[in-house]
Protein backbone atom coordinates (compact mmCIF):
# COMPACT_ATOMS: atom_id res chain seq x y z
CA UNK A 1 0.00 0.00 0.00
CA UNK A 2 2.67 2.38 0.82
CA UNK A 3 4.32 1.78 -2.85
CA UNK A 4 1.14 2.44 -4.04
CA UNK A 5 0.32 5.90 -1.99
CA UNK A 6 4.38 7.13 -1.68
CA UNK A 7 4.56 7.84 -5.76
CA UNK A 8 0.48 9.46 -5.63
CA UNK A 9 1.46 11.72 -2.80
CA UNK A 10 4.61 12.89 -4.13
CA UNK A 11 3.21 12.95 -8.09
CA UNK A 12 -0.09 14.79 -7.10
CA UNK A 13 1.89 17.40 -4.64
CA UNK A 14 4.13 18.74 -7.40
CA UNK A 15 1.01 18.88 -9.80
CA UNK A 16 -0.87 20.52 -7.37
CA UNK A 17 1.58 22.92 -6.03
CA UNK A 18 2.50 23.78 -9.12
CA UNK A 19 -1.06 24.63 -10.10
CA UNK A 20 -1.27 26.19 -6.71
CA UNK A 21 1.74 28.54 -7.54
CA UNK A 22 0.74 29.50 -10.51
CA UNK A 23 -2.40 30.90 -10.12
CA UNK A 24 -0.96 32.71 -7.31
CA UNK A 25 1.58 34.06 -9.51
CA UNK A 26 -0.82 34.98 -12.33
CA UNK A 27 -3.24 36.58 -9.95
CA UNK A 28 -0.34 39.07 -8.39
CA UNK A 29 0.60 39.79 -11.87
CA UNK A 30 -3.15 40.53 -13.36
CA UNK A 31 -3.61 43.21 -9.82
CA UNK A 32 -0.23 44.69 -10.84
CA UNK A 33 -1.34 45.12 -14.18
CA UNK A 34 -4.54 46.71 -13.57
CA UNK A 35 -2.79 48.93 -11.46
CA UNK A 36 0.21 50.28 -13.55
CA UNK A 37 -1.44 51.13 -17.05
CA UNK A 38 0.97 53.28 -18.10
CA UNK A 39 3.58 50.09 -18.82
CA UNK A 40 2.91 46.63 -20.19
CA UNK A 41 5.12 44.51 -18.50
CA UNK A 42 3.30 42.87 -15.89
CA UNK A 43 0.56 42.26 -18.57
CA UNK A 44 3.39 40.34 -20.82
CA UNK A 45 4.64 38.60 -18.11
CA UNK A 46 1.17 36.86 -17.75
CA UNK A 47 2.24 35.54 -21.36
CA UNK A 48 4.78 33.66 -19.80
CA UNK A 49 2.98 31.09 -17.05
CA UNK A 50 2.76 28.19 -19.28
CA UNK A 51 6.77 28.12 -19.13
CA UNK A 52 6.74 29.24 -15.38
CA UNK A 53 4.49 26.10 -14.69
CA UNK A 54 6.44 23.99 -16.49
CA UNK A 55 9.43 24.40 -14.87
CA UNK A 56 8.45 24.63 -11.84
CA UNK A 57 6.20 21.19 -12.19
CA UNK A 58 9.99 19.92 -13.74
CA UNK A 59 11.85 21.14 -10.22
CA UNK A 60 9.34 19.37 -7.97
CA UNK A 61 9.55 15.71 -9.84
CA UNK A 62 13.36 16.63 -10.17
CA UNK A 63 13.79 17.02 -6.22
CA UNK A 64 11.33 14.94 -4.99
CA UNK A 65 11.79 11.81 -7.64
CA UNK A 66 13.66 9.89 -5.22
CA UNK A 67 11.89 10.17 -2.72
CA UNK A 68 8.56 8.70 -4.87
CA UNK A 69 10.26 5.36 -6.21
CA UNK A 70 8.60 5.11 -9.10
CA UNK A 71 9.42 3.29 -11.76
CA UNK A 72 12.93 2.14 -10.35
CA UNK A 73 14.24 0.35 -12.92
CA UNK A 74 14.04 3.36 -14.99
CA UNK A 75 15.58 5.68 -12.88
CA UNK A 76 18.22 6.97 -14.47
CA UNK A 77 15.89 7.69 -17.98
CA UNK A 78 13.69 9.09 -15.96
CA UNK A 79 15.58 11.69 -14.44
CA UNK A 80 17.18 12.49 -17.29
CA UNK A 81 13.60 12.79 -19.11
CA UNK A 82 12.93 15.31 -16.14
CA UNK A 83 16.16 16.77 -16.80
CA UNK A 84 15.79 17.52 -20.40
CA UNK A 85 12.06 18.99 -19.44
CA UNK A 86 13.39 21.41 -17.05
CA UNK A 87 16.40 22.65 -19.62
CA UNK A 88 13.77 23.29 -21.81
CA UNK A 89 11.58 25.11 -19.64
CA UNK A 90 13.39 27.33 -17.89
CA UNK A 91 14.59 28.44 -21.22
CA UNK A 92 11.52 29.04 -23.25
CA UNK A 93 10.74 31.34 -19.40
CA UNK A 94 13.91 32.83 -20.48
CA UNK A 95 12.53 33.54 -23.65
CA UNK A 96 9.16 35.13 -22.58
CA UNK A 97 10.83 36.57 -19.63
CA UNK A 98 13.47 38.82 -22.22
CA UNK A 99 10.82 39.49 -24.83
CA UNK A 100 8.40 40.99 -21.98
CA UNK A 101 11.27 43.23 -21.11
CA UNK A 102 12.58 44.15 -24.20
CA UNK A 103 8.63 44.75 -25.94
CA UNK A 104 8.24 46.91 -22.60
CA UNK A 105 11.50 49.04 -23.12
CA UNK A 106 10.47 49.87 -26.61
CA UNK A 107 6.72 51.03 -25.81
CA UNK A 108 7.86 53.47 -23.36
CA UNK A 109 10.23 54.75 -25.87
CA UNK A 110 7.86 54.81 -28.72
CA UNK A 111 5.49 56.77 -26.79
CA UNK A 112 7.65 59.16 -25.97
CA UNK A 113 9.39 59.93 -29.03
CA UNK A 114 6.56 58.69 -31.62
CA UNK A 115 5.32 62.21 -32.28
CA UNK A 116 8.85 64.14 -32.42
CA UNK A 117 11.31 61.64 -33.97
CA UNK A 118 9.16 58.70 -35.79
CA UNK A 119 11.97 57.76 -37.69
CA UNK A 120 13.93 57.08 -34.67
CA UNK A 121 11.10 54.74 -33.31
CA UNK A 122 10.98 53.07 -36.64
CA UNK A 123 15.13 52.30 -36.04
CA UNK A 124 14.37 51.21 -32.47
CA UNK A 125 11.39 48.68 -33.51
CA UNK A 126 13.99 47.49 -35.82
CA UNK A 127 16.89 47.12 -33.72
CA UNK A 128 14.41 45.55 -30.78
CA UNK A 129 13.21 42.90 -33.06
CA UNK A 130 16.43 41.56 -34.20
CA UNK A 131 17.84 41.98 -30.83
CA UNK A 132 14.98 39.84 -29.37
CA UNK A 133 15.88 37.29 -32.34
CA UNK A 134 19.19 37.23 -31.32
CA UNK A 135 18.68 36.44 -27.80
CA UNK A 136 16.09 33.87 -28.56
CA UNK A 137 18.91 31.93 -30.84
CA UNK A 138 21.36 32.30 -28.09
CA UNK A 139 19.20 30.58 -25.52
CA UNK A 140 18.24 28.06 -27.75
CA UNK A 141 21.75 27.42 -28.12
CA UNK A 142 22.28 27.09 -24.92
CA UNK A 143 19.53 25.30 -23.96
CA UNK A 144 20.17 22.62 -26.65
CA UNK A 145 24.46 22.38 -25.85
CA UNK A 146 23.08 21.82 -22.23
CA UNK A 147 20.36 19.00 -23.36
CA UNK A 148 23.16 17.38 -25.37
CA UNK A 149 25.24 17.48 -22.12
CA UNK A 150 23.24 15.53 -20.17
CA UNK A 151 24.01 12.42 -22.21
CA UNK A 152 27.57 10.60 -21.43
CA UNK A 153 28.40 9.77 -24.54
CA UNK A 154 28.76 13.89 -25.55
CA UNK A 155 30.46 14.59 -22.54
CA UNK A 156 33.23 11.93 -23.46
CA UNK A 157 33.14 13.53 -27.21
CA UNK A 158 33.30 17.15 -26.19
CA UNK A 159 36.79 16.88 -26.03
CA UNK A 160 37.63 15.89 -29.56
CA UNK A 161 34.66 17.91 -30.81
CA UNK A 162 37.01 20.55 -28.95
CA UNK A 163 40.05 19.32 -29.86
CA UNK A 164 38.97 19.67 -34.32
CA UNK A 165 36.93 22.85 -33.81
CA UNK A 166 39.11 24.81 -35.75
CA UNK A 167 38.67 22.58 -38.67
CA UNK A 168 34.86 22.64 -38.39
CA UNK A 169 34.83 26.37 -38.08
CA UNK A 170 36.34 26.63 -41.77
CA UNK A 171 34.69 24.09 -43.02
CA UNK A 172 31.19 25.20 -41.78
CA UNK A 173 32.09 28.65 -42.68
CA UNK A 174 32.54 27.99 -46.15
CA UNK A 175 29.66 26.07 -46.07
CA UNK A 176 27.87 28.29 -44.52
CA UNK A 177 29.19 31.63 -46.54
CA UNK A 178 25.93 32.89 -47.70
CA UNK A 179 23.99 32.34 -44.35
CA UNK A 180 26.66 34.10 -42.50
CA UNK A 181 26.84 36.91 -45.38
CA UNK A 182 22.90 37.68 -44.27
CA UNK A 183 23.35 37.41 -40.88
CA UNK A 184 25.98 39.89 -40.42
CA UNK A 185 24.10 42.08 -42.84
CA UNK A 186 21.16 41.44 -40.85
CA UNK A 187 22.69 43.39 -37.99
CA UNK A 188 24.58 45.45 -40.15
CA UNK A 189 21.07 46.75 -41.24
CA UNK A 190 19.71 46.81 -37.89
CA UNK A 191 23.00 49.16 -36.27
CA UNK A 192 23.78 50.98 -39.01
CA UNK A 193 20.32 52.75 -39.61
CA UNK A 194 19.91 51.35 -43.77
CA UNK A 195 16.54 50.61 -43.74
CA UNK A 196 13.97 49.88 -40.73
CA UNK A 197 10.47 48.51 -40.34
CA UNK A 198 8.03 50.75 -41.68
CA UNK A 199 10.06 52.45 -44.23
CA UNK A 200 8.55 53.09 -47.42
CA UNK A 201 11.21 51.87 -50.14
CA UNK A 202 11.48 50.79 -54.01
CA UNK A 203 13.37 47.97 -54.58
CA UNK A 204 13.40 46.48 -58.26
CA UNK A 205 11.04 49.00 -58.84
CA UNK A 206 8.43 47.39 -56.54
CA UNK A 207 6.81 50.22 -54.34
CA UNK A 208 5.69 49.22 -50.41
CA UNK A 209 6.63 49.35 -47.15
CA UNK A 210 9.11 47.18 -45.15
CA UNK A 211 6.85 44.40 -43.06
CA UNK A 212 9.38 42.59 -41.41
CA UNK A 213 13.30 42.31 -40.78
CA UNK A 214 15.19 39.65 -39.47
CA UNK A 215 18.73 38.05 -39.47
CA UNK A 216 18.14 36.42 -42.99
CA UNK A 217 15.70 37.86 -44.91
CA UNK A 218 13.44 41.30 -45.45
CA UNK A 219 9.83 41.23 -46.08
CA UNK A 220 8.47 44.27 -48.17
CA UNK A 221 4.74 44.49 -48.48
CA UNK A 222 3.90 46.33 -51.90
CA UNK A 223 0.60 48.86 -52.14
CA UNK A 224 -1.03 45.66 -54.09
CA UNK A 225 -0.74 43.99 -50.50
CA UNK A 226 1.76 41.58 -51.95
CA UNK A 227 5.02 39.98 -50.30
CA UNK A 228 8.40 40.38 -51.63
CA UNK A 229 10.84 38.37 -49.39
CA UNK A 230 14.56 39.06 -50.36
CA UNK A 231 17.83 38.30 -48.10
CA UNK A 232 19.04 41.32 -46.07
CA UNK A 233 22.67 41.25 -48.13
CA UNK A 234 20.73 42.89 -50.93
CA UNK A 235 20.37 46.19 -49.29
CA UNK A 236 23.81 46.05 -48.53
CA UNK A 237 25.05 45.69 -52.19
CA UNK A 238 23.14 47.03 -54.30
CA UNK A 239 21.29 50.77 -54.51
CA UNK A 240 17.58 50.86 -53.24
CA UNK A 241 15.17 53.82 -52.78
CA UNK A 242 14.13 54.66 -49.37
CA UNK A 243 11.36 57.13 -48.90
CA UNK A 244 11.66 57.62 -45.05
CA UNK A 245 15.09 58.62 -44.58
CA UNK A 246 15.27 61.90 -43.06
CA UNK A 247 12.38 64.02 -43.04
CA UNK A 248 8.99 62.05 -44.25
CA UNK A 249 8.23 65.04 -46.80
CA UNK A 250 7.72 64.21 -50.39
CA UNK A 251 7.08 66.22 -53.09
CA UNK A 252 5.53 64.81 -55.98
CA UNK A 253 4.58 65.44 -59.96
CA UNK A 254 1.20 65.13 -61.89
CA UNK A 255 2.05 65.35 -65.45
CA UNK A 256 -1.04 66.18 -68.79
CA UNK A 257 -0.88 66.51 -72.30
CA UNK A 258 -2.93 69.82 -73.42
CA UNK A 259 -3.47 70.88 -76.42
CA UNK A 260 -1.17 73.95 -77.57
CA UNK A 261 -4.40 76.28 -76.63
CA UNK A 262 -4.65 75.30 -73.28
CA UNK A 263 -5.71 77.99 -70.74
CA UNK A 264 -2.55 77.77 -68.43
CA UNK A 265 -3.36 80.58 -66.32
CA UNK A 266 -7.01 78.72 -65.35
CA UNK A 267 -5.12 75.67 -64.93
CA UNK A 268 -2.88 77.51 -61.90
CA UNK A 269 -5.63 78.71 -60.82
CA UNK A 270 -7.59 75.65 -60.71
CA UNK A 271 -4.32 73.34 -59.15
CA UNK A 272 -5.08 75.70 -55.97
CA UNK A 273 -8.31 75.22 -55.79
CA UNK A 274 -7.88 71.66 -55.98
CA UNK A 275 -4.73 71.39 -53.65
CA UNK A 276 -6.33 73.93 -50.83
CA UNK A 277 -9.46 71.06 -50.82
CA UNK A 278 -7.43 68.20 -50.62
CA UNK A 279 -6.55 67.33 -46.54
CA UNK A 280 -3.31 65.01 -47.74
CA UNK A 281 -1.72 68.66 -49.01
CA UNK A 282 0.56 69.87 -46.65
CA UNK A 283 0.46 73.31 -47.51
CA UNK A 284 4.34 74.21 -48.62
CA UNK A 285 4.62 74.71 -51.78
CA UNK A 286 3.40 74.13 -55.77
CA UNK A 287 3.24 74.85 -59.12
CA UNK A 288 2.75 74.07 -62.35
CA UNK A 289 5.06 75.17 -65.52
CA UNK A 290 5.41 73.83 -69.24
CA UNK A 291 7.73 71.37 -69.42
CA UNK A 292 7.82 69.70 -73.19
CA UNK A 293 6.26 70.58 -76.41
CA UNK A 294 5.66 68.57 -79.42
CA UNK A 295 3.79 69.26 -82.69
CA UNK A 296 0.83 68.61 -81.30
CA UNK A 297 0.51 68.60 -77.40
CA UNK A 298 2.17 70.97 -74.34
CA UNK A 299 3.46 68.73 -71.54
CA UNK A 300 2.54 70.47 -68.65
CA UNK A 301 4.18 69.48 -64.94
CA UNK A 302 2.69 70.47 -61.54
CA UNK A 303 4.36 70.29 -58.57
CA UNK A 304 2.67 69.23 -55.28
CA UNK A 305 4.06 68.41 -51.30
CA UNK A 306 2.83 66.24 -48.95
CA UNK A 307 3.75 64.87 -45.12
CA UNK A 308 4.73 61.39 -46.39
CA UNK A 309 4.45 59.04 -49.00
CA UNK A 310 1.24 57.85 -48.33
CA UNK A 311 -0.39 61.07 -48.82
CA UNK A 312 1.85 62.26 -51.62
CA UNK A 313 -0.02 59.36 -53.83
CA UNK A 314 -2.98 60.82 -52.51
CA UNK A 315 -2.41 64.47 -53.64
CA UNK A 316 -1.34 62.80 -57.07
CA UNK A 317 -4.83 61.11 -57.90
CA UNK A 318 -6.42 63.91 -56.83
CA UNK A 319 -5.06 66.20 -59.04
CA UNK A 320 -5.15 64.50 -61.64
CA UNK A 321 -8.15 63.28 -61.81
CA UNK A 322 -9.93 66.67 -60.98
CA UNK A 323 -7.59 68.49 -63.16
CA UNK A 324 -8.87 65.78 -66.22
CA UNK A 325 -12.33 66.84 -65.28
CA UNK A 326 -11.93 70.71 -65.10
CA UNK A 327 -10.56 70.67 -68.64
CA UNK A 328 -13.15 68.33 -69.78
CA UNK A 329 -16.03 70.35 -68.76
CA UNK A 330 -14.75 73.42 -68.80
CA UNK A 331 -12.18 73.71 -71.59
CA UNK A 332 -13.00 70.92 -73.78
CA UNK A 333 -10.67 72.74 -76.56
CA UNK A 334 -7.86 71.65 -73.87
CA UNK A 335 -7.85 68.66 -74.47
CA UNK A 336 -5.04 66.67 -76.97
CA UNK A 337 -6.59 66.08 -80.45
CA UNK A 338 -5.34 64.69 -83.68
CA UNK A 339 -5.56 67.91 -86.45
CA UNK A 340 -7.24 66.21 -89.74
CA UNK A 341 -8.10 69.55 -91.61
CA UNK A 342 -6.43 71.94 -92.90
CA UNK A 343 -5.12 75.33 -91.40
CA UNK A 344 -7.07 78.03 -90.70
CA UNK A 345 -5.27 81.03 -92.18
CA UNK A 346 -5.03 83.68 -89.85
CA UNK A 347 -7.27 87.21 -90.51
CA UNK A 348 -6.21 90.33 -92.38
CA UNK A 349 -7.18 93.53 -93.07
CA UNK A 350 -8.71 95.00 -96.41
CA UNK A 351 -5.16 96.31 -97.11
CA UNK A 352 -3.14 93.36 -96.80
CA UNK A 353 -6.11 91.57 -98.31
CA UNK A 354 -5.78 94.00 -101.56
CA UNK A 355 -2.33 93.63 -101.69
CA UNK A 356 -2.66 89.93 -101.54
CA UNK A 357 -5.23 90.07 -104.29
CA UNK A 358 -2.75 91.61 -106.50
CA UNK A 359 -0.01 89.31 -106.24
CA UNK A 360 -2.09 86.46 -107.01
CA UNK A 361 -3.34 88.71 -110.22
CA UNK A 362 0.12 89.45 -111.11
CA UNK A 363 1.10 85.83 -110.59
CA UNK A 364 -1.71 84.84 -113.00
CA UNK A 365 -1.19 87.56 -115.66
CA UNK A 366 3.13 86.65 -115.42
CA UNK A 367 1.60 82.66 -115.95
CA UNK A 368 -0.91 82.72 -118.53
CA UNK A 369 0.44 86.93 -120.83
CA UNK A 370 -2.28 88.19 -122.93
CA UNK A 371 -2.74 87.62 -126.57
CA UNK A 372 -1.70 90.33 -128.29
CA UNK A 373 -4.28 91.42 -131.30
CA UNK A 374 -3.52 90.52 -134.79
Amino acid sequence: MDDVLRPLIVVGGSVVLTLLLGWATDLLLRKADERHHETPLWGLLRRARVPYQLLLCAVLLRASYDEAGLLSSHEVAVGRMLSLVLIGSAAWLAIRIAAAVVETSYSRYASNHRERDPARVRRVRTQVTLIRRVVSAVVGVVAVAAMLLTFPAMRAAGASLLASAGILGIVAGVAAQSTLSNMFAGLQIAFGDMVRIGDTVVVDGEWGTVEEITLTFLTVRTWDERRITMPVSYFTSKPFENWSRGTPQMTGTVFWHVDHSAPLDAMREKLRDILRECPAWDGRAYNLTVTDSTPSTLEVRALVTAKDADDIWTVRVTVRERMMRFLSDEHPYALPRVNTADAVPPPRDGRESAHADGLRTARRVHAHPPRQPR
